[in-house]
């Protein structure tokens, strides 16, 4: 029997339901994100006394920071899953795109954005 080349499209509407799911979450994660940064919803330091305000702005800037952070990480992991979607569209999700192999099932359910197998990853090292 010939190797497959690509997923079938019911493996493909499996996949998509996945990453469907994991982008919705990821989608309301930024959201969460994004408001801790432009809004802080909590008590600011307007209501405490002025030796702590210096200390508690200090932190508040580093919150921020790393917020902002992870709201990047977040928006990347975003713009993956949506390319994902879009490789699903095209029949292409899933192939590897150095070897041009398929990418083990198990891969795409840990990671449903990859695009390279594990032996293509390991072989970047």
């Amino acid at each position: 029997m010939a190797e497959k080349t690509r997923y079938s499209d019911e493996e493909l509407i499996e996949f998509k339901e996945l990453i469907t799911q994991k982008l919705e979450k990821a989608q309301v994660d930024f959201d969460i994100l994004r408001k801790t940064i432009t809004h802080s919803e909590s008590n600011d330091t307007q209501d405490t006394s002025p030796t702590f305000k210096v200390l508690e702005e200090g932190a508040a800037t580093l919150s921020k920071e790393e917020a902002g952070r992870l709201a990047q990480r977040q928006q990347k992991f975003i713009k993956h899953l949506q390319a994902a979607l879009v490789r699903i569209e095209n029949k292409t999700y899933g192939i590897c795109r150095e070897t041009g192999k398929l990418i083990s099932k198990e891969r795409l359910r840990a990671v449903p954005h990859a695009t390279l197998s594990i032996e293509a990853k390991q072989n970047q090292r």
